[in-house]
């Protein structure tokens, strides 16, 4: 297929969209799906070019840390793949759902290419933005598939040729998309054929990863049409309960038991919770036949519509190991921000329940204890197809937050956009509303808002008549919000609303998995730096005032100054002094109990110091310097240093 001319490209493209016969080219029906969206749906211009969109890195660092779960066990069989196409030049992308490059493997030389055509770390490879291509069409079929050259819809992209599998979660949502990419390649679209086979595969084997990592107590069955493979490279695999029920299974399981029970594939739900015995002959009792204790050979399984499948049968994981993996039973967005606290790790199992419902959800922390992360989570696991639209409604001027908020009309105002605008509530239509701040919203803007949500319609300014939304309303606040209801400064009756359901996020200064955080922040960071032992106590001593966002900007700080290892020397002052004071005390702390054990002379100085580190807790320092609480009192009698200290004993009492 030689490489087409602008002109061509662009007349090609206009002669479809006007109904006319292609002339000469055979395209992938796939192909020409994803051209009628582009210019029916999306409204994209054939004649208008864009280099690739790179989104802003904060953006990505959300969406990567949304991906990790997928991302950490998709990336060993990603290198593998990359290794066995060493010298090639293909490029691997990981997108997630959004269509956005969350993993990428590429050769570094090439670097500056790969960004300029998007094959690169938050390229945005989503229809709507792109115009067809192999993730977005991916995206949007739900299918593998080669976009090959002039198959591109944006003429920019037409010397590449992408290849694209579709990775399934557990729940039979597409989670992610697979590609692999050639900046140039040969003109013929056949000779994608093995990229395609390559891609096919890699995906069958980290969906089947996905699954062995979240099995649990449950039997798994791995299936192949051949037992040559069965072993090693199983087909399709699926989970069992206890009852001998399907709880979940891969992709290529989904379309196996669908064909077996004459459904669409597509209607996933309808499979889970079945029998095994509605689809193979055989029940749970009869699994441990189909383990690796018999040849491959005599793992038959006959499945109701007349198929031979060979099995085998994994038995459920000890129940220490059970309890080891229960982590992974939360949903990827949510277990991504499960670093091992165990405080957290409630709150989140109950995000997990919460997630798939339209419930109103309050979250309250602490400044930078981490809400919008919680609140991505949280969209990201509830399955509503609209955006996730977050506003602050702190930084917006309260003349602008209104508008912000409903949109307005053509002519609403001197200045306004000549067409109007939508607002982001309307934007957030079958998805999620994050109200970041809500307590600083204006209470002539609450009693609006309070219309939203009992009504579920809005009124755009300069509009007679109000309209329909489907939102789910997530807000956050650091401030104690029914403390300002109760003196009159928030609407009791919009807070109500707002918290059906409410989560309170714990600090970073009360949490155990800090320095779980801090290696999970720099990995995220693209970081391979280790943390010293001092650096280590350091973090462990600070009080975390601006709790994740603090520790972030000390972690990026530490990252750019050190080389092998991040020292005490690379933290933030601050760290730094907290670490001093720490040290400082425990120093204090062990000459006062040296000097009490080699029985020294309690002098004045000594008595002092340690009454005004303890603060006057007279049980305190007697137990720093190994002496009884009388002998404290008579010394303060003595010495004369009750004057000093008001707290006396009794008020610990």
């Amino acid at each position: 297929m030689p490489i087409h001319s602008y002109t061509n490209h662009v007349q090609e493209l206009e002669a479809f969209g006007m109904g006319y016969p292609l002339q000469g080219e055979t395209r992938d029906r796939a192909v020409l799906g994803s051209w009628r969206r582009c210019i029916d749906q999306h409204r994209l211009d054939p004649s208008r070019t864009s280099e690739a969109h790179i989104v802003p890195a904060g953006q990505l660092r959300a969406h990567r840390e949304e991906s990790e779960p997928l991302i950490r066990i998709a990336r060993s069989g990603l290198e593998r793949l990359y290794q066995q196409l060493k010298g090639l030049d293909y490029v691997l992308l990981l997108a997630d759902r959004h269509g956005i490059a969350v993993d990428f493997l590429g050769h570094d030389s090439h670097a500056s290419d790969l960004r300029s055509a998007g094959l690169y770390l938050g390229a945005q490879w989503r229809e709507d933005v792109a115009g067809t291509s192999a993730v977005g069409t991916c995206l949007a079929t739900g299918e593998a598939l080669t976009v090959h050259q002039s198959d591109h819809f944006d003429f920019t992209h037409t010397t590449l040729s992408c290849t694209a599998a579709p990775i399934y979660d557990l729940q039979g949502q597409l989670a992610a998309v697979l590609d692999l990419s050639l900046l140039r390649s040969p003109a013929a679209r056949a000779s994608q054929q093995m990229a395609l086979h390559l891609v096919t595969a890699a995906v069958r084997r980290v969906e089947l990863a996905n699954l062995m990592a979240q099995s649990g107590s449950d039997w798994v069955l791995r299936l192949a049409q051949s037992p040559d493979f069965l072993d090693v490279d199983a087909d399709a695999a699926i989970s069992i309960d206890a009852r001998g029920r399907i709880r979940a299974m891969t992709h290529a399981a989904t379309r196996m038991l669908a064909a077996i029970a004459g459904l669409n594939w597509r209607q996933h739900p309808l499979l889970v919770g079945q029998p095994l015995g509605r689809f193979f002959d055989t029940d749970l009792q009869a699994l441990p036949q189909l383990m690796r204790n018999r040849p491959a050979q005599e793992r038959i399984l006959r499945a109701r519509n007349g198929s031979i499948w060979f099995a085998h049968a994994l038995p459920p994981q000890p129940r220490n190991a059970v309890q080891a993996s229960q982590r992974q039973r939360l949903p990827a967005p949510l277990q991504a921000l499960n670093t091992g606290d165990a405080a957290m790790g409630q709150l989140l199992h109950k995000a997990a329940r919460l997630a798939p419902q339209d419930l109103p959800v309050l979250l309250q922390g602490e400044t930078g204890s981490g809400k919008e992360f919680l609140a991505r989570a949280l969209h990201a696991a509830s399955g509503r197809s609209g955006a996730f639209v977050a506003i602050n409604c702190a930084a917006i001027p309260e003349a602008l937050l209104e508008s912000e908020l409903f949109g307005y009309l053509p002519g609403t105002w001197t200045g306004g956009a000549h067409k109007g605008r939508a607002g982001l509530i309307e934007a957030a239509h079958h998805g999620s509303l994050f109200l970041d701040e809500i307590g600083d919203m204006p209470l002539a803007l609450q009693a609006k808002l309070l219309r939203v949500l009992s009504e579920s319609e809005i009124t755009p300014l300069g509009a007679r008549a109000p309209h329909k939304v489907d939102i789910r309303v997530i807000s956050a606040s650091h401030r104690p919000l029914a403390e300002l209801a109760h003196s009159g400064l928030f609407r009791a009756d919009l807070l109500y609303r707002l918290n059906a359901a409410e989560l309170q996020l714990p600090a970073l200064r009360e949490r155990s998995d800090l320095l779980a955080l801090a290696e999970h922040m720099l990995a995220a960071l693209g970081c391979s730096l280790r943390l010293s032992d001092p650096a280590q106590a350091a973090l462990r001593s600070h009080h975390w005032p601006g709790n994740l966002r603090e520790l972030h900007n000390a972690l990026r700080y530490a990252a750019a100054l050190a080389e092998q290892q991040i020292d005490l020397e690379h933290l933030p002052d601050a760290l730094q002094r907290s670490a001093a004071v720490v040290q400082g005390q425990e120093a204090s702390d062990a000459a006062l109990a040296s000097a009490a054990v080699e029985g020294r002379t309690l002098n004045t100085a000594t008595l002092e110091q340690v009454l005004a580190q303890c603060q006057g807790n007279v049980s305190e320092a007697a137990r720093l310097l190994g002496v009884n609480r009388s002998t404290i009192h008579r010394r303060i009698q003595r010495q004369q240093l009750s004057r000093v200290f008001t707290r006396q004993e009794g008020e610990q009492r």
